[in-house]
């Protein structure tokens, strides 16, 4: 019997979850509103938590310290990093001291030192470039990096997020410095270490024995997607990056198995996506239309049965007050 088919919570079914960070628990270092309340119920329940992301510009130690000064205590070892990962590769592929020219914040430095390797600042000394996230990553870098990899050195990426959350909203990640180094070389990284990657979460899991773990996320192009890669249920919420117009048009591999307003869906019943809701919506030659009552993320699901089904996402009005302040609320009006 499926997660879908039993009447407890949707947390009660697994045995670990992957929180995602930026998005879901915290915006910048900020906690997010009821993260650290659904936390704490799950440190109640003896449900263990692994925190993975792919925020390449603080180690291990750090998020484990911003996450317990935010009131969600959290260790080290439950902490698994895009940095930390890259380390990781660069320690099996390559000799130590090899040289390499980090793009990126001194975390990420200190990773790769870490690993054995050797940070150099000269471009044509590097057999191999790293490219992270850093607020302080300049044009100057980026000429570094691609004079280094024309000259034959290989190029491995971090993570491609397009955008990073943050209380002024997106802005851009390592995704758009990592695209504008590809255009100026005319080709894509070697190596995207990150997620949709598959790797953060199989560590995460093997680390804790998990057999059903979850992974909870707010990007449906990372989160959601390297659950689908890595075979593991998925629970998107809305408090950061995708927003409802992504989820409709989501492609199967970015369709996450449940969806909620926020980490309260944890102890919410345990209902798979698409599934009947008390919203109904009505083909109207062209558009659709929204009616019924309840919760807004319910009118949400009802959208994305017909739009996965359909193949297409087409133009939403609302029948009713309540369906009206539903698409308001989802952006869709």
């Amino acid at each position: 019997m499926s997660a879908a088919e039993l009447g407890d919570d949707l947390v009660g079914h697994y045995d670990l979850v992957i929180f995602d960070l930026d998005g879901v628990l915290y915006l910048v270092d900020q906690v997010i509103p009821g993260a650290a309340e659904a936390c704490a119920k799950l440190r109640e329940r003896g449900i263990p938590s692994a925190y993975a992301t792919n925020n390449a510009s603080r180690l291990p130690g750090d998020v484990a310290a911003l996450l317990t000064r935010i009131g969600i205590p959290a260790a080290e070892r439950e902490v698994v990093t895009s940095a930390h990962a890259t380390a990781l590769l660069l320690a099996e592929r390559f000799s130590a001291g090899t040289a390499v020219l980090v793009l990126g914040a001194q975390a990420l430095r200190d990773e790769v030192a870490a690993a054995g390797l050797t940070v150099v600042e000269e471009a044509e000394q590097a057999r191999v470039v790293v490219q992270g996230y850093g607020p302080d990553v300049r044009m100057r870098d980026l000429g570094d990096a691609a004079v280094a990899i024309r000259g034959g050195a290989a190029w491995i990426a971090t993570n491609a997020d397009r955008t990073l959350p943050s209380p002024r909203g997106p802005l851009p990640g390592n995704g758009a410095l990592v695209a504008a180094l590809a255009t100026a070389l005319g080709r894509q990284p070697d190596t995207i270490v990150g997620k949709p990657d598959p790797a953060l979460f199989l560590e995460s899991a093997r680390e804790r024995g998990a057999q059903r773990p979850l992974v909870v996320g707010d990007r449906l192009d990372t989160d959601i997607e390297g659950a689908y890669r890595a075979g593991m249920d998925s629970l998107l919420v809305l408090t950061g990056v995708s927003d409802a117009a992504e989820l409709l048009a989501a492609p199967v591999e970015r369709r996450p198995t449940f969806v909620a307003e926020d980490l309260g869906g944890l102890f919410e019943p345990a209902h798979a996506v698409p599934m009947p809701q008390k919203w109904s919506v009505t083909d109207r030659s062209g558009s659709w239309e929204l009616a019924g009552d309840g919760r807004r993320v319910d009118a949400l699901l009802a959208l994305c049965q017909v739009a996965w089904a359909a193949g297409a996402v087409r133009p939403v009005t609302g029948q009713g007050a309540a369906a009206q302040a539903a698409l308001e609320w989802l952006k869709l009006a």
